[in-house]
């Protein structure tokens, strides 16, 4: 019997998302298909009967949005949110806003897949010339962040996301569930995968094959010491999910009219 039990998801579908390109903390709302995904991921914890008490998501709007939309779908619009850089997308550096596909095509799809999946290997720094440098630094949401400006990341590796997650997780969500509440995470591909790292003891190596498809609920049962009973589970229909992942893996390869 579980101790604890959380829920964690990679928000809806980006606009970026569906035009294959590195988003990272470029601000994207979702794409019309993210909205949907978002509300049918409400209807399936409500159909479950998931009760929250308490909410985390990023600073981002996609990851925001995600949970609003849940909520919303499950009459728990009521439910607290709280909101932390800690849990933001990896910083892809000089990557973002570039295509994946493209960036295949160009560099070979090992590379792309190591700089998308590795665990340790820290694509290109972002640099002030870069086209969204100014977007994303002279955001105020970042202002109120934890850290000063000049200490934020200009790129990451997932370790480093592991790093800067982990004092979230310790000081501020593992307390909330020691307490008892139910709790959402609404976060993004790449922190949901180190959270499961840390949580599941996944191998720095075994971590490259971690793939979360976008709107689709994950459930960790926990032990008394937050140790798994279990492997993550995928909250849906398995066949449409395992779709999904492979549509995510696909998202680095080179398409097929250009091979």
């Amino acid at each position: 019997m579980a101790k604890y039990r959380l829920v964690l998801l990679r928000h809806g579908e980006g606009a970026w998302t569906k035009e294959n390109r590195f988003c990272s903390w470029v601000d994207q709302k979702l794409s019309s298909d993210g909205i949907k995904e978002a509300q049918n991921c409400g209807k399936h914890l409500k159909a479950l009967g998931f009760e929250f008490d308490l909410v985390f998501t990023s600073v981002l709007s996609r990851s925001i949005q995600t949970a609003w939309l849940i909520l919303q779908e499950m009459g728990q619009e009521w439910v607290p949110i709280q909101s932390s850089w800690r849990l933001n997308e990896r910083h892809y550096g000089a990557l973002i806003g570039l295509n994946r596909a493209e960036m295949a095509l160009n560099h070979g799809e090992e590379q792309v897949k190591i700089w998308r999946r590795s665990y340790d290997v820290t694509p290109p720094p972002i640099s002030e010339s870069h086209p969204y440098y100014a977007e994303i630094y002279n955001d105020r949401r970042y202002k109120c962040s934890d850290v000063p400006q000049e200490s934020l990341p200009k790129a990451e590796s997932l370790k480093d996301v592991l790093e800067r997650l982990l004092p979230y997780w310790n000081e501020k969500i593992v307390p909330e569930l020691k307490s008892g509440k139910m709790i959402l995470i609404s976060a993004h591909g790449n922190s949901s995968r180190a959270l499961l790292k840390h949580v599941e003891g996944i191998s720095d190596k075994d971590i490259i094959n971690v793939t979360l498809p976008t709107g689709v609920p994950i459930l960790l049962e926990l032990d008394e010491n937050l140790h798994p009973l279990g492997p993550h589970q995928f909250l849906g229909d398995q066949e449409a999910i395992q779709a999904a992942i492979k549509k995510v893996e696909d998202q680095g390869k080179v398409k097929a009219a250009e091979k």
